[in-house]
């Protein structure tokens, strides 16, 4: 057995600093603390409209769509993380004071739940804008995908979500999560944070690899499907190294996180098998906005209505 001092020890401060109090007219306002955790959790936010930026340019579409789909993407990775959270893991509280699902500060958030609020903001967006969904939803994936490494990498600042006791050399030690002391001492354990920030990076990798081949040629829903399984099937099984989050998940078979994720992965699945099939719309849609050189002076294309073959998505060599 390794000793302890063969393991990281994890004692990061989850804030940052805290600014305040002041008063203002005899009131008392703050202190405002910054922490680590919103810092990352908005970190994609600002990334990701770079990102966004470079791919719908280079699909002549206007980046100015990125700052709609920004908002949406926001407001439905918020409500529906707290409200997956409430619903998913902590319903007796939501049932006895409904007005805790606007205490985001308490903490509390789901990413089944923000899964499925992106989910629904991308198909307003998408209805709103007159988009393709799955055109949507196959570029947004590759940012989600940044997302998500930068959420874990929160949740490690805040030394939540912790895995079990392990052995291996690489175990992290959190002196700072005191509900998985053992016999009062903390443990080696497993940093499946880490794991999970540095398994969203290599899907930021391959999707971004995989849309830079084909940019508008790529099979709608490629990427999305193939997203939701890798996801959701490394979710599925590292809930196996991670400790309980809810007293009712101890003694089940497979934890709520698991549950969560076997729907996810046979809808994945089934969107991977029918990317790009539908002869009508092979490559989902999107409005061109810009010129062939991405001028957004040159005339605009009209965005082709749902289930019309955009003479851009004509596949080449084939007549139509």
């Amino acid at each position: 057995m390794l000793p302890f001092l063969a393991s990281i020890y994890w004692n990061v401060d989850p804030i940052i600093h805290a600014f305040g109090p002041w008063t203002v007219f005899g009131t008392q306002l703050g202190p405002i603390t910054l922490r680590w955790y919103g810092l990352f959790f908005m970190l994609p936010f600002v990334l990701g409209t770079f990102i966004l930026n470079h791919i719908y340019r280079s699909e002549r579409t206007s980046p100015q769509w990125v700052d709609v789909i920004t908002i949406y993407m926001l407001v439905g990775t918020i409500v529906g993380a707290r409200l997956g959270h409430m619903l998913f893991y902590d319903f007796d509280a939501l049932v006895a004071d409904p007005m805790v699902v606007f205490r985001i500060w308490q903490g509390g958030l789901a990413s089944h739940g923000a899964t499925i609020g992106i989910l629904l903001a991308c198909w307003l967006f998408a209805r709103n804008n007159k988009f393709d969904y799955l055109w949507v939803l196959d570029r947004i994936v590759i940012v989600v995908a940044l997302g998500g490494a930068c959420i874990r990498t929160g949740n490690l600042m805040n030394s939540e979500i912790v895995g079990k006791p392990t052995n291996v050399p690489w175990a992290f030690i959190f002196p700072r999560d005191t509900e998985h002391l053992i016999q009062g001492v903390a443990v080696p354990r497993h940093p499946t944070q880490l794991y999970e920030a540095l398994f969203c990076i290599f899907l930021l990798i391959l999707l971004y690899s995989l849309w830079n081949r084909t940019k508008d040629r790529t099979p709608r829903g490629l990427l999305f499907g193939l997203f939701v399984v890798l996801l959701f099937t490394q979710r599925f099984l590292g809930e196996y190294l991670k400790e309980n989050q809810v007293a009712f998940e101890d003694g089940n078979l497979f934890n709520q996180g698991q549950l969560l994720s076997i729907p996810m992965i046979f809808i994945g699945i089934w969107v991977l098998w029918r990317a790009g099939k539908d002869p009508q719309n092979p490559y989902g849609y999107a409005p061109r906005d810009l010129g062939k050189e991405g001028d957004p002076g040159a005339t605009a294309q009209a965005p082709p209505q749902p289930g019309a073959l955009p003479s851009l998505n004509q596949p080449r060599g084939q007549k139509k």
